[in-house]
């Protein structure tokens, strides 16, 4: 596995894609092997959509999404006993409750709110500036980072990212039945890609990986060698 040295300049890595095929995981470990900031955008539009449904927030009201989100902060701390990052919400560790079924079932809408896009691209950006960074998510390489030197955009078929979904809620102790998993991903690959506000989309200089059929390790280390060669370019 390819790891940087302290002296090579340093890069932005932009992974999207459609949910469920691997992207924050797989950016996780390439941000852990090259020592770049990890940040988890779908955590974040996660972040806010369960403060929304915590709070009663109508999002189909500006002025209450417009207040909500001026009293939204999101972090991400690493945590040493678990080698994790993880997800805080106004100081309040989210990571576990973000990922339930309820929240997946509500994030598509929230996410496509202008003013949530704006304000946590906003976030995203500053995160960022100085590169070293690896983020995922579904407009990063055409909006957040379209500067980015590395811009990845990852697949999988559905039944295959619905089974790692099920077995992903599983090891949580939430049982859900593969059927409802399938037409969750569906809804949300519609949604996603149809939205006006900053539709999921393969940019031009997008390198597509399907992970239909590799193993996580294999994934990741083609991510790793193309890194490696715009590092080396740069």
């Amino acid at each position: 596995m390819f790891y940087i040295c302290a002296q090579m300049r340093k890069i932005k890595i932009a992974i999207d894609g459609l949910s469920g095929c691997g992207k924050s995981s797989t950016a996780k470990a390439v941000a852990k092997a090259l020592a770049y900031k990890f940040i988890d955008t779908g955590a974040m539009y996660r972040a806010v959509t369960l403060y929304f449904l915590k709070n009663d927030i109508d999002w189909n009201k500006p002025e209450e999404v417009n207040n909500a989100l001026s009293s939204i902060k999101i972090d991400f701390q690493y945590n040493s006993e678990t080698a994790k990052n993880e997800t805080f919400l106004n100081e309040q560790n989210v990571e576990e409750e973000i990922r339930k079924m309820y929240v997946s079932e509500k994030v598509s809408p929230v996410s496509a709110i202008k003013a949530v896009r704006v304000a946590m691209v906003a976030q995203q950006q500053e995160m960022g500036k100085n590169r070293g960074v690896v983020m995922d998510g579904r407009d990063i390489g055409s909006v957040v980072f379209p500067d980015a030197e590395l811009k990845v955009f990852m697949t999988a078929s559905t039944e295959v990212r619905a089974e790692r979904r099920r077995l992903e809620l599983e090891s949580k102790g939430e049982r859900v039945d593969i059927n409802e998993i399938i037409e969750n991903l569906e809804s949300r690959d519609l949604q996603d890609s149809t939205r006006a506000e900053s539709p999921l989309v393969k940019v031009d200089d997008a390198i597509e990986i399907d992970t239909s059929y590799l193993q996580f390790e294999d994934q990741v280390q083609k991510v790793l060698d193309l890194a490696k060669e715009r590092i080396a370019a740069v």
